[in-house]
């Protein structure tokens, strides 16, 4: 092969591969964009969160052909950079690369709200037996979806809620202290305030705290409420929290409990 045949088969190369990369940028970014509209539309008000999850679930069977495409663009773009030495590559394979981890990230949110071993549940609590309940909050959640009594959601009882919790989670239970019931108290004001909730009330005199915790993609709105007690020489914690709207929480109260007792 000359001079010139190589040259041209470079310059071939070369355009195959940027057209390849501008391909996977147009379609990554694309598809950024329409992942990031499910929660946009829910912030604005345009539309409700089923909606949102609707636009996600649409955008997911794409996402990872896509971003499978923008790796093999990026990897081209690459060897074309380096190996080849077309240095016209470089800002097109960024670019693959940037498109790439857009499309990854457009497949992970969904993912994420696609839990298969948490139960479809969504108030979760220390105690269901006897469940701790709302004071403060309680006109807050006048017009929410969920109910603020155990297990009143349809095809469900409290019994049932009750073991379906036990099962999934058996580490929801009270938390126990050897502090004083003060100590406890302050320190879970301050817990609260490390997650970022909004809080509501600490009415030290009941032992109780309640706050509000908004997720950030969907804006979905939780309520949390913790009552401190002295039993005998422990000072003991049971917490509650229920979602305002939604079957299922895909184990988001849960974690959000477990968040809660780390720091304490």
């Amino acid at each position: 092969m000359n001079q010139a045949q190589a040259t041209g088969g470079g310059l071939q190369a070369g355009k195959i591969i940027n057209i390849a990369s501008i391909v996977a940028v147009v379609l990554g970014a694309g598809l950024a964009l329409w992942a990031l509209l499910a929660p946009i539309g829910v912030w604005l008000g345009m539309w409700d969160f089923r909606q949102g999850f609707t636009l996600l679930r649409n955008a997911s069977p794409f996402a990872l052909w896509i971003a499978g495409f923008g790796l093999l663009a990026t990897i081209a773009g690459a060897v074309g950079l380096f190996a080849m030495q077309l240095g016209n590559s470089r800002k097109l394979t960024i670019l693959a690369l940037i498109s790439t981890i857009a499309a990854g990230l457009a497949y992970s949110v969904p993912t994420a709200y696609r839990t298969t071993d948490a139960p479809p549940i969504h108030d979760i609590t220390t105690l269901p037996d006897n469940p701790p309940e709302y004071v403060a909050i309680a006109p807050l959640r006048a017009n929410a979806a969920n109910s603020m009594v155990y297990g009143d959601s349809p095809n469900m009882t409290a019994q049932r809620l009750a073991e379906l919790t036990r099962e999934a989670y058996p580490d929801m239970v009270p938390q126990r202290f050897s502090e004083a019931a003060d100590e406890v108290f302050d320190r879970a004001v301050s817990a609260v305030q490390q997650l970022g909730w909004e809080l509501v009330d600490a009415n030290r005199a009941d032992g109780r705290i309640e706050a509000t915790d908004t997720t950030f993609w969907f804006r979905f709105k939780d309520d949390v409420v913790i009552y401190i007690t002295r039993e005998g020489n422990e000072t003991v914690l049971n917490a509650r929290s229920l979602s305002r709207v939604g079957g299922s929480d895909f184990g988001k109260n849960a974690q959000r409990l477990r968040d809660l007792f780390a720091l304490l």
